[in-house]
């Protein structure tokens, strides 16, 4: 599929997708949601792609929504689309180059893991033009930061800083600028070594797990705990030459 406002990059088991609207911060428009989308879609769908990365082209990750679009009524409600990163099977790692405000916030969220440059600053401002969240922002960031900390962000609009997003669990990792690319190809080599039906398997666990309540979860991962679940007993192969080893 060819894209207008996306990049898609392929390498070794890797696949990036960049935002690419340099000119104006990455700002989310509908046509850059919908090719998103559809590029995790078909991600997801290729056997030689394991893991992805998204980030942006330039010096910004993402200003967020682009408002010439929320000011003409042409955007679409964008959750759906955000939500896409969370119901692939495929781990997505977010590599937060720069700003990464409202709308693109809450597609940081959305990743499994969040690495992040120094230059890197989260923010909402949807309470500043008065507009609600449609991303998901009201619901995940207090789940994954807590409500008083999350309504803070939320009522005041100013933003966070990479070292401090770390703090709050909003990222995994922050590194110098020049290394985040390398350290995004590291995190994604660590997850290469293992096997992606048991991690696939595992988000989806820990993602629904998430809705629900402590028994619940215990249960739904009770019923898929059968031991080795890769085809031609690949993990049961890894054991046995393990136990050889030793």
């Amino acid at each position: 599929m060819a894209y207008n406002k996306i990049i898609v990059e392929r390498k070794d088991g890797v696949a990036k997708v960049i935002l690419n609207r340099p000119e104006a911060m990455n700002a989310l428009d509908e046509e850059m949601l919908t090719e998103m989308a559809a590029a995790f879609r078909e991600l997801d769908a290729e056997e030689g792609v394991h893991v992805i990365i998204l980030t942006g082209a330039g010096r910004a990750f993402s200003a967020g929504r682009d408002l010439r679009g929320v000011l003409e009524s042409r955007e679409r409600v964008g959750g759906a689309r955000y939500r896409v990163l969370e119901e692939i099977g495929k781990p997505v790692i977010a590599a937060v180059n720069g700003p990464c405000f409202t709308g693109a916030f809450e597609l940081a969220l959305c990743a499994d893991i969040v690495i992040a440059s120094e230059k890197a600053l989260f923010g909402d401002t949807h309470a500043r033009f008065g507009l609600i969240p449609g991303g998901g922002q009201t619901q995940r960031l207090p789940r994954q930061i807590g409500p008083k900390k999350a309504k803070e962000l939320l009522f005041t609009c100013e933003p966070v800083t990479a070292q401090e997003a770390l703090r709050l669990g909003i990222v995994n990792r922050v590194v110098p600028a020049e290394q985040l690319d390398e350290a995004a190809m590291e995190m994604a080599g660590k997850i290469l070594r293992n096997i992606p039906e048991a991690i696939r398997t595992m988000k989806s666990l820990v993602n629904e797990g998430m809705k629900t309540d402590l028994e619940s979860g215990l249960r739904m991962e009770a019923d898929l705990h059968k031991g080795p679940i890769a085809p031609a007993g690949e993990g049961r192969n890894r054991m046995v030459a393990l136990l050889e080893k030793r």
